[in-house]
């Protein structure tokens, strides 16, 4: 059975494991789904990503990251862009998410990239997912 919308999958599988308190998730690998942990690590969300081999393709694993009450640091994360309705904002138009505490993650010419950077860059595009 195919995958309709793979990026939702991975920010399902994220929500699930912070709900169960897991240390780590392990999601199928694709390079649109590196990007974005690659992102999220920058950003500081997640502790750690990496990519191992696994019985057909490559696994993704993200080390999720807690606070020092063992709270998690990803309170919420949202798909913005859908495959039926897809979001793209131009570079004055994406504004702070939670004035700053959170982040939206675009695909953009230039690569995946946070909301700061996009703004900073002066660069548009697709408006992936929302995190806070």
């Amino acid at each position: 059975m195919s995958m309709s919308d793979p990026i939702a999958d991975m920010l399902t599988r994220i929500r699930n494991a912070i709900l169960r308190e897991h240390k780590q998730v392990t999601i199928p690998s694709s390079k649109i789904k590196e990007n974005i942990a690659k992102v999220l690590a920058a950003e500081g969300f997640i502790n750690d990503y990496n990519v191992q081999a696994a019985g057909v393709g490559n696994e993704l694993v993200i080390q999720l990251r807690y606070d020092s009450k063992g709270e998690p640091v990803i309170r919420s994360v949202q798909r913005v862009s859908k495959p039926g309705l897809r979001i793209f904002k131009g570079a004055k138009e994406i504004k702070p998410l939670l004035n700053g505490q959170g982040i939206y993650i675009i695909s953009t010419s230039n690569g995946v990239m946070s909301d700061a950077q996009c703004r900073q860059e002066m660069v548009g595009g697709e408006v992936m997912c929302a995190v806070s």
